[in-house]
């Protein structure tokens, strides 16, 4: 049976209408020959997410993106379908994150499977979603810190340099002109002063060389005193030195108890009085002497009897007279 050119020419073009469409969903990542499971989850933003972009597990690559679309235009959340080739089984409860695939690899997912007792995950489940900062947000993170201390210390140097300059002022600055003029002359007469130094050093060199010689002669003799006191019986005169003290201690303790003549002066109170009375006796005496010295002494060249007197000084009178 002969097949007519119209049925060749249709069958033709059905057979190339059909290949146009597997390769087109082949290029948008589905194949439509192959069993794969769908999985969504939702971002309120995918941060450059593509489609195409792979889907690990992992990080082994199970699959990738198949569409981004919004979800709703009352929110503006991004609704991402996930397409798996693998047949891997994990929870409903796992969680699709999305990540930073390198420097410039883009943005993936990459679903974190749970192994819990809930039900197992299967094609057209919502999976949680959440977003692993990347490199760039970590380092901002770190940076921001670092700007803020930065913007910090520069207001603080400004400030100081500022301050500085209100305080070089020209004056200020004619001082430090001035003081260090004045501190090169300084050194310039501690130069001549050292050289001065030298030269008196040299020229009395001899004189210094007899000063240490005298000087070590000095500190050997030293040391031989010194060895010599080393070497005397110390022991023996610190021993005879603590008897002597042990002697003149109980001596004292015998005085302070009022044994002996210097213990009984200074402890018998009955001398003292004596002595006190026989001081003030002798002091009437000689009050007396120097009042009524004829009282005492008598000198007579015709032998004339000499007058008494009383205690009182009155004179006494002879029966004869």
């Amino acid at each position: 049976m002969a097949i007519s050119r119209e049925v060749k020419t249709a069958g033709l073009v059905i057979s190339g209408l059909l290949l146009i469409i597997f390769l087109f969903n082949y290029l948008k990542g589905e194949n439509l020959l192959d069993s794969t499971r769908k999985f969504y989850t939702v971002f309120e933003n995918v941060e450059g997410l593509e489609t195409s972009a792979p889907v690990t597990i992992n990080g082994f690559a199970v699959g990738r993106v198949q569409e981004i679309e919004f979800e709703n235009n009352a929110s503006g959340s991004l609704r991402v379908m996930l397409l798996l080739d693998d047949d891997f089984e994990f929870s409903k409860n796992s969680e699709a994150e999305l990540y930073e695939n390198g420097l410039i690899g883009g943005k993936a997912i990459a679903i974190i499977p749970a192994f819990d007792e809930a039900e197992k995950a299967k094609s057209g489940d919502v999976l949680k979603s959440s977003i692993k900062p990347g490199l760039s947000a970590l380092l901002n993170q770190k940076l921001t810190p670092l700007q803020e201390k930065i913007e910090t210390m520069m207001v603080s140097a400004d400030s100081v340099l500022k301050n500085i300059n209100d305080v070089f002022d020209e004056q200020t600055k004619a001082n430090l002109k001035s003081s260090i003029a004045q501190l090169n002359s300084t050194i310039g007469s501690f130069k001549s002063t050292s050289a001065s130094l030298n030269n008196l050093i040299t020229e009395n060199q001899g004189k210094l060389d007899n000063t240490l010689t005298n000087f070590d002669t000095i500190s050997s003799n030293l040391s031989k005193i010194t060895d010599s006191l080393a070497s005397a019986d110390l022991a023996q005169t610190i021993r005879n030195l603590e008897s002597t003290i042990g002697n003149f201690d109980q001596v004292l303790a015998s005085i302070e108890k009022g044994e002996g003549s210097i213990g009984k002066l200074l402890k018998d109170e009955g001398l003292y009085d004596n002595l006190s009375g026989a001081s003030k006796q002798l002091e009437q005496l000689l009050q007396d002497m120097k009042l009524n010295p004829k009282r005492y002494v008598h000198f007579s060249l015709f032998g004339k009897k000499a007058k008494q007197y009383d205690a009182d000084g009155n004179e006494i009178k002879d029966k004869d007279n």
